[in-house]
């Protein structure tokens, strides 16, 4: 049970929370999130006592209908016998209407991503928003995921749950037009998701296989939407199945992070290597050419087994063009990485010492393997200022591990 219900909460509380905010509406998205939270927080005390039932989900979804059908009961009853007078909404009393289908589920997540994406929520706010709600993220999550404070994301969701009520927002698919200049923050949202699976900075576990699952389920709602199947969502998938395709061989037998060049390949999952082919041949449909793009096309080389010319100059001239369209950090140091397989390490380090990115362990970990053989010394210390920058003790003993491994 100590495992279930994390992960019962991670997976069915945001799908509670959409079809009851789509229900209630914004105005009362507090009382959705109680309702829901209560849920697992009773699942917990009964399920300690009688046993997990034979269909947790189901138990948990009767449970939230039944407390949601309750305060629709208490609605009622301050409408019609403590504020008479008020017109009443025969919907309200209408019990029958909390829908926990699976279709309701869906259609309302899928309303709810858009909502929260709204023009008049600021764009960091929707992003922290959709993680909160959507994806059931803690607040120290959120925070690392943004790389910020747990008061400052706190602030953000306090901005947007305000604007939801006070614009007002509805929970409706809008019309394409409007869908389509609210997808790019639905992506950014998704893409974090996964990240924070495949790259976990908040715990001392390396992959955590749920997010990153939860990730490709919302990208695939998108797909199968005739409105939203648009060729970035498509680059998207493809990126999330070629990364996944790995998911057997990042781990050691000890849960310790195991870089790309070490791992067994026999091990890569070929069938999602395929889902990823295919998805990225649907996002070369049409003109547009995203972040997503390249990155599916840079991780779709990295499933190229061995090293050849062909392979890293391809590999950095997708980098070349990332850069120039969305810049990040990371993404600079992987390309300096692949800088030094085409042009040798000491034209690397030149590249890297232009980036001159402070208090970055990933980017001391790329200078200690570069000066490795050059310049031991220097190795060593970047070697050090990574593993006393690193974020967990997990992080730590892998750098440490590489660290021994080049440089012993």
């Amino acid at each position: 049970m100590n495992n279930l219900i994390p992960h019962l909460f991670r997976t069915e509380y945001s799908k509670i929370v959409s079809v009851l905010c789509r229900r209630f509406g914004f105005h009362q998205i507090e009382v959705a999130e109680d309702i829901a939270s209560d849920t697992f927080l009773t699942a917990w005390q009964s399920w300690g006592i009688e046993g997990i039932p034979p269909n947790p989900v189901g138990w948990l979804y009767l449970v939230a209908k039944n407390k949601a059908k309750n305060q629709l009961h208490r609605n009622t009853i301050w409408q019609d016998k403590i504020m008479p007078g008020i017109q009443h909404d025969q919907n309200i009393a209408d019990e029958e209407d909390i829908d926990l289908s699976l279709e309701n589920i869906m259609d309302s997540q899928l309303q709810m991503m858009f909502a929260i994406c709204h023009p008049a929520i600021a764009a960091e706010s929707q992003i922290a928003l959709s993680l909160r709600i959507l994806c059931g993220f803690g607040i120290e999550e959120i925070a690392d995921a943004f790389q910020t404070s747990k008061d400052v994301i706190n602030k953000r969701l306090l901005r947007g749950k305000t604007k939801l009520r006070q614009a007002p927002i509805e929970i409706n698919i809008s019309e394409p037009e409007e869908i389509k200049a609210r997808l790019e923050p639905v992506l950014t949202t998704i893409y974090l998701l996964f990240n924070e699976g495949y790259y976990s900075m908040s715990t001392n576990k390396a992959v955590r296989r749920d997010l990153c699952l939860e990730a490709m389920r919302l990208c695939i709602m998108l797909i199968e939407n005739t409105w939203t199947n648009e060729p970035q969502v498509n680059a998207l998938l493809a990126l999330m199945c070629f990364h996944a395709s790995r998911f057997d061989t990042r781990l050691d037998d000890q849960g310790e992070l195991v870089v790309m060049e070490m791992q067994n390949t026999e091990l890569w999952n070929t069938d999602l290597i395929s889902k990823g082919g295919y998805f990225l041949r649907n996002a070369a449909k049409g003109h547009i050419l995203s972040r997503y793009h390249l990155e599916a096309a840079i991780a779709c080389w990295h499933t190229v087994k061995g090293d050849t010319v062909e392979k890293w100059e391809n590999i950095l001239q997708c980098y070349n063009q990332l850069l120039d369209l969305h810049y990040t950090p990371a993404a600079a140091l992987n390309r300096i990485y692949v800088f030094a397989k085409v042009y040798g390490k000491n034209a690397a380090i030149c590249e890297a010492e232009k980036l001159a990115l402070k208090n970055n362990h990933f980017y001391d970990l790329l200078l200690g393997e570069l000066y490795t053989g050059i310049d031991d010394n220097k190795a060593q210390f970047h070697f050090d200022h990574a593993v006393n920058n690193a974020k967990s003790e997990l992080e730590k003993r892998a750098i440490e591990k590489r660290a021994f491994k080049v440089c012993p």
